[in-house]
């Protein structure tokens, strides 16, 4: 029998491919510090968005494949960059008039525009970790501004100096002509004003640790480069936190990528070891847009929790990662039925399949059984025909389906329920729009009424499917999906469905027909 090690040794996942490669770096010898790092970062100058969770669940799938086959201890810290100074208000917070006189002040002394934490840096950082939090993420956070402050980077930040030089080679290197005259990788924060200053260097002095700058009226200053009262660009950042942290692996977007070999040089100018990496595509809105923390466009964590469980979100975030993908609402439901598939696929799999299914992913290679007796979609067209304005009013449907089923035997069933009411009366009643048959159709329609008042068959998916689909054969449907689209079009009001015949298993025969007299009669249309 195949082991769990050796099934992980040769894997096709994705998560497992990386941590394989990961296992290379130290195949001579264990790392000195004892584990393992992987890190996540996060730029604070907005509310977190649906992207920074995906950073951090997929870079937890490759630390756990990497654990199943290593026994290297692991760590994995999400670090904050709040030291940056906000460059521009956020479109989707209040109070915006007052961030406007705070521009370009560290997000951790920008006051919060809700009024609820000390900074804006901190609120979105307590979102941060809330959101990660609700996942059961097992991480440490770091805090730019307690990292600069406390002198954890001073060590890195004075080698900076000693080679400065060197680091702005390369930064100068991929710089146009222009930028290149007044760039400095080195940003002073102003003793009197607290702003972060992009201003050229009058000197950079390694035997004191120093840096000497004109401010905007012309004024000298001479600051040491220790304590927080300076900080390095975002670029230079990020490459000297690999090598202060000796970070092993970080994953980044596609808009990272050109800027990979500046973050290497750095980290090597610095005495520290390139991490591995991994470059991900980009997460789009329904329009095709790149999500932003500034514009608030695409999905949010809560708005996906509002309408599904955690689960189906990591589901999402696990599939072809290296693919740009739009996340808007119509992927949750999707996104929901194809995580319980698995789910439900998972106990009849070997352990060669079973490290391949996302949900030994997304569960840490221990995932839970599936109560879903109904697909999710369906749930959707019962919300639409029942009225319920709750999981309680889906539930004697559901029985009627699933006798041994209930809420307290099957919580993610009812969790589910619950869920697509409030996702019909959201997102679906709102845009709902019925029809009138043609001609054609309401004769099909009428066979169908007529043959289910007859039915003495067993009111089974497959039964009542066969019946369905015998129906539009006999009346010319072709393709047969017309018939089908037909009657999810005028019962509905929605151009496609799941298998009626499972619908109207589910929804009732009886019921099923007196819905047809009302679509019939264009009481629906009303």
């Amino acid at each position: 029998m195949t082991s769990l090690r050796d099934a992980a040794m040769k894997s096709k996942a994705w998560p497992f491919e990386e941590a394989r490669a990961l296992m290379k770096r130290y195949e001579k010898k264990a790392p000195e510090k004892g584990y393992v790092l992987f890190e996540t970062g996060y730029g604070p100058s907005g509310l977190p968005h649906i992207g920074t969770f995906g950073e951090v669940a997929r870079t937890t799938m490759i630390r756990r494949a990497f654990e199943a086959m290593s026994d290297i201890p692991t760590r994995l810290i999400c670090f904050s960059d709040d030291v940056d100074g906000m460059r521009k208000v956020p479109e989707n917070v209040p109070n915006q008039d007052m961030l406007r006189q705070h521009m370009q002040e560290p997000l951790t002394s920008v006051p919060d525009p809700y009024g609820q934490f000390d900074s804006f840096g901190a609120h979105n950082n307590a979102m941060l970790r809330r959101f990660l939090d609700t996942f059961g993420f097992e991480y440490e956070f770091i805090s730019a501004t307690e990292f600069y402050k406390s002198g954890r980077f001073d060590a890195t930040l004075l080698l900076a100096c000693e080679r400065y030089d060197a680091i702005m080679a390369i930064m100068l290197a991929s710089l146009r002509e222009e930028r290149q005259q007044t760039y400095s990788c080195f940003l002073p924060i102003h003793p009197e004003s607290g702003r972060v200053m992009y201003v050229p260097m009058k000197e950079v002095n390694a035997r004191d640790g120093t840096i000497t700058f004109d401010d905007e009226t012309g004024r000298e200053w001479t600051l040491p480069v220790t304590g927080g009262q300076v900080k390095l660009q975002w670029k230079p950042d990020f490459g000297a936190r690999w090598a202060a942290l000796d970070v092993d692996f970080e994953m980044y977007g596609k808009d990272h990528s050109t800027n990979t070999p500046i973050y290497d040089g750095i980290c090597e100018v610095l005495g520290g070891r390139k991490p591995n990496h991994f470059g991900y595509e980009l997460f789009l809105d329904e329009f095709g847009q790149k999500i932003s923390k500034s514009k608030g466009n695409g999905l949010t964590i809560d708005e996906w929790l509002t309408y599904a469980a955690t689960e189906s979100l990591s589901y999402f975030m696990y599939q072809k990662p290296k693919t740009a993908k739009r996340m808007h609402f119509d992927v949750i439901p999707k996104a929901v039925d194809e995580y319980h598939q698995q789910l439900k696929a998972y106990p009849t799999q070997d352990v060669d399949q079973q490290v391949n299914n996302p949900v030994w992913h997304i569960h840490q290679g221990n995932p839970p059984a599936s109560h879903m007796v109904v697909s999710f979609a369906m749930l959707l067209n019962l919300a639409s025909v029942s009225g319920a304005r709750d999981a309680k009013g889906l539930w004697g449907f559901i029985k009627r389906y699933a006798p041994d089923a209930s809420p307290e035997g099957n919580p993610d069933m009812d969790a589910a329920a619950g869920h697509a009411v409030r996702y019909f009366a959201d997102r679906i009643a709102p845009t709902r729009l019925f029809r009138l048959p043609t001609e054609a159709e309401r004769i099909a329609i009428e066979d169908l009424r007529a043959k289910l008042l007859a039915w003495d068959g067993p009111a089974t998916d497959e039964a009542l499917q066969t019946m369905v689909f015998a129906v539009g054969k006999d009346h010319g449907f072709e393709p047969l999906r017309d018939w089908f689209k037909a009657l999810y079009e005028v019962l509905l009001g929605a151009s496609d469905g799941p298998r009626f015949g499972g619908f109207v298993a589910l929804y009732g025969v009886t019921e099923t027909v007196a819905l047809m007299d009302r679509a019939l009669k264009g009481e629906l249309i009303a």
